[in-house]
């Protein structure tokens, strides 16, 4: 069965990686939305001790991010794990400028406070012209008390905006998005921690880029801005890997992975690696009732294609969607592009499937919308997705992604994430009986028909809304079909895979 819904080691397409194609015996909790995932890293780090080893890697990280309400930031939790002695080592993207709406600035101040502790953090560049480290992963071993050793991977970066809760009123350190959502942000998103083997794997994919050679950035300026702030270029060399932690639960679990194409390679993937393309075309394949996929993007016809062959050969498959109602960029340029793509990926899926595609988009009980961070795919309750990764080119080819596909024997894992996740979205303790797609429809039907009635009445359970894209004028679409395939969606693959329509 596994090697029916994983990829081999020969699918996977990178014989230069030390990972194995998958683990068993591993336990995976899920940390859904960011509350409950910085409660539990703060109480894990706090658990190390001297010698111990602390290893992360991040998109965005922000040192003055609260772990709690009234809780120490997550800056001074990692600094002082490292002031104790635990040794604490990061990898998190230099970052485009800040004019750009992005975190060069952020990430600068979040290595430096780390450094000035003892610890090590890198500002990693290592990517494609236009391209970001997403990859979103903390690993804690423990030497003598491998009981405690644990990884977290997932959607949730290190940083302002990512602590909601639940109920979704939006992390009160709130990050700067489109003013349609608000202040405060509401913010739905969700980490696993894991238990078992697959620590092994999670720390060799952080060993893989820590111990590549090759210049943290191939941009001049970079460097001379390093030597005169005295950056960290050159990292230590880290301690020995310790054996994997024994089997600690009964869930097989893959990582996939993305690595772009780009001149001099990485020593770890010379050619790429796009095993996150695979792993969802092959998996995907499979589907005969239910693909249920929450994603911030769901662009791209190149991507969408394969859920929209499984709705073409499969008749009785549904795809039930939870996006963002909103891009996050503001303005005319930094949205239109993304509707774009997304307006044409819809259009493939509905052609393709019908009224067996369901697309909703939620918000709280003030009716803010809540933006959708999260990335998880269920197939059939059966194979199920959670990562970085996004459901777009840019994800699957261009810049670093680590997604989780598991596999459960009895299928209680995937069902019990589908369920919980689906029990957020409708307000309710326990899900009524019938097909969820007819659940959700009739929700999100209601909470419609509420706000066109001028919100008369109470307000019905549940926070989901059809979703309807906007409308791209035929004039908008010429230039924003430019914008969207270099600057928000462009593509990774190497020459040939791209010839070849392949991953």
């Amino acid at each position: 069965m596994k090697q029916d819904w994983f990829l081999t080691e020969e699918e996977r397409g990178n014989p230069h990686t030390r990972i194995t194609a998958w683990t068993d015996g591993n336990a995976v909790r899920p940390l859904i939305d960011g509350k409950e995932y910085f409660a539990e890293l703060y109480a894990a780090i706090e658990r190390m001790e001297r010698g111990d080893l602390l290893l992360f890697t991040d998109w965005r990280g922000d040192a003055s991010q609260r772990v709690s309400k009234n809780g120490p930031s997550i800056g001074s939790v990692l600094c002082a794990a490292a002031e104790r002695g635990v040794r604490v080592k990061g990898l998190i993207w230099r970052s485009h400028w800040n004019a750009l709406q992005f975190s060069a600035a952020e990430n600068r101040r979040f290595a430096r406070k780390i450094e000035a502790a003892g610890g090590e953090c890198l500002r990693d560049m290592r990517v494609r012209v236009g391209g970001s480290h997403h990859q979103k992963l903390v690993v804690l071993r423990h030497p003598g008390r491998p009981s405690l050793d644990r990884a977290y991977v997932g959607g949730i970066d290190l940083c302002h905006g990512r602590r909601d809760t639940p109920a979704h009123e939006g992390d009160p350190q709130a990050v700067e998005i489109t003013p349609k959502y608000g202040k405060r942000p509401p913010w739905h998103d969700v980490q696993l921690e894991l238990r078992g083997p697959v620590v092994g794997q999670v720390e060799a994919t952080f060993r893989e880029r820590w111990e590549d050679p090759s210049a943290l950035s191939r941009n001049p300026l970079h460097w001379f801005q390093g030597k005169v702030e005295d950056e960290n270029l050159d990292p230590d060399r880290l301690p020995p890997q310790q054996p994997d932690p024994a089997p600690a639960g009964e869930l097989s679990v893959q990582l996939l992975r993305t690595y772009p194409y780009r001149r001099g390679g990485y020593p770890f993937a010379p050619d790429g690696e796009f095993s996150v393309a695979r792993g969802y075309g092959k998996a995907v394949r499979r589907a005969q009732r239910l693909i249920y996929l929450e994603d911030q993007y769901l662009w791209s016809p190149k991507v969408a294609s394969c859920f929209a062959d499984a709705l073409r050969e499969h008749p009785e498959v549904h795809l039930v969607a939870v996006v963002p109602r909103h891009p996050d960029r503001p303005g005319t340029f930094g949205s239109m592009p993304q509707l774009y793509g997304r307006s044409r990926a819809l259009a493939m899926l509905r052609e393709a499937g019908g009224d067996r595609l369901h697309v909703f988009s939620p918000e709280n009980a003030a009716g803010t919308p809540i933006y959708v961070h999260a990335k998880v795919c269920v197939v059939d309750d059966t194979w199920v997705t959670t990562g970085s990764d996004n459901v777009s080119l840019r994800s699957w080819t261009h810049d670093s992604e680590l997604t989780c596909a598991i596999l459960d024997p009895s299928g209680t894992y995937p069902r019990a994430l589908r369920e919980r996740l689906c029990r957020e979205h409708l307000e309710l303790d326990e899900l009524p009986e019938g097909p969820i797609e007819e659940i959700f429809d009739a929700s999100a039907k209601a909470l419609q028909a509420w706000h066109d009635s001028g919100r008369i009445g109470p307000r019905p359970p549940g926070r989901l809304l059809p979703y309807r894209p906007p409308r791209v004028p035929r004039r908008t679409a010429t230039w924003a079909r430019v914008v969207y395939n270099t600057i928000h969606d462009p593509d990774g693959r190497p020459r040939g895979l791209r010839r070849a329509g392949a991953f």
